[in-house]
């Protein structure tokens, strides 16, 4: 894998997103080469029309609300380039990825997880030290 480095959001990169604060056991989906679950409480978000559910409280300590219903990552995440292909264990379940992905993490040290393509990954982030 490559170097892991911290970036931060870019301001434009604005989530929608919706709590699934109902009376349900949650569900799953197929996204991202696996099984996805979402249980109660946790968010569901449309990021510039990818789809997907974030665990209630790893949104509630790395979003903050911008306008009703949008929402804006506000902490720091570290990334390094992917140089094989591979499964990410995740919250919601697990991800693939392939060469020149990003592994992307809620906090230094690797834990929580997840794949993005490149060209996603540009679009939202920038390196924290620019």
């Amino acid at each position: 894998m490559g170097e892991r480095r911290k970036y931060r959001r870019k301001e434009a990169a604005n989530v929608v997103a919706v709590q699934l604060d109902l009376d349900t056991e949650g569900f799953t989906y197929r996204k991202w080469g696996g099984t996805q679950r979402c249980k109660p409480k946790d968010w569901l978000v449309n990021n510039n029309g990818d789809v997907y559910t974030i665990d209630a409280d790893v949104f509630d300590s790395t979003y903050s609300e911008v306008h009703p219903g949008v929402y804006r990552k506000v902490v720091p995440v570290w990334a390094e380039v992917a140089d094989s292909s591979g499964t990410i264990a995740t919250k919601e379940g697990s991800s693939d990825y392939m060469p020149g992905d990003y592994l992307v993490f809620n906090d230094e040290e690797g834990r929580d997880g997840y794949a993005v393509s490149a060209e996603k990954f540009g679009s939202m982030y920038e390196p924290a030290d620019s």
